[in-house]
């Protein structure tokens, strides 16, 4: 039986093993923020699958190292963003990666294949297959809401940070547990008074 500090061992292995793919689309600020929020949500979702989620949220993006960073700005930030063809392809190239990555840090079959089918429409597939997934779902859009996702994603829609902020105001919607949604209203109240924008 692992021990927490083992299993936690084998997730640093596949973030090192994967390090490679972290570049792209700042992912390496953006899947560290999203894992700490999916390991609050596991704690409060003891049901859930805890190397499933850690692993999927780990992974989930690693996709986006193989587009062109220009073509990730112009049309997977654009009109129609969550169905444009980079974002399918990310999915695509993030299974394909994580297969890698997972295999080559000893993760059986089974496993490999739950995390794929997670990774495999997490922006594009309109309903979530399983707890695990909305657990991922929601861990990925959760770091939005803090002071740094907004001023990441502020470049990215070309928007100051209130009007991101006024942005976010519209996407609790799209968060999948009632967890999700508070951790949301937290972080962004945060966000509001560290960023001064009740002035500004």
């Amino acid at each position: 039986m692992l021990t927490k500090s083992d299993t936690q061992g084998r997730y640093d292995a596949v973030w090192r093993e994967a390090e490679p793919y972290m570049r792209a689309r700042k992912n390496d600020v953006h899947i560290p923020l999203s894992y700490a929020f999916a390991q609050a949500l596991l704690k409060l979702h003891p049901e859930a699958d805890e190397d499933i989620v850690s692993l999927a949220i780990l992974l989930h993006d690693i996709g986006w190292w193989s587009i062109d960073m220009t073509d990730i700005i112009e049309k997977g930030f654009g009109p129609n963003m969550m169905q444009s063809d980079v974002r399918f392809l990310h999915e695509k190239e993030g299974v394909r990666l994580s297969r890698e990555v997972l295999a080559n840090t000893g993760w059986p079959e089974h496993v490999i294949a739950a995390v794929g089918e997670i990774i495999d429409g997490h922006d594009t597939r309109p309903e979530p297959r399983s707890l695990n997934d909305r657990l991922v779902r929601d861990a990925d859009k959760l770091w939005r809401f803090t002071v740094t996702g907004v001023a990441v994603a502020s470049d990215w829609f070309k928007l100051n940070p209130n009007q991101y902020v006024e942005r976010l105001d519209r996407q609790f919607v799209l968060l999948e547990t009632d967890d999700g949604r508070r951790m949301a209203t937290e972080e962004l109240e945060k966000t509001r008074a560290a960023l001064m924008l009740h002035l500004i």
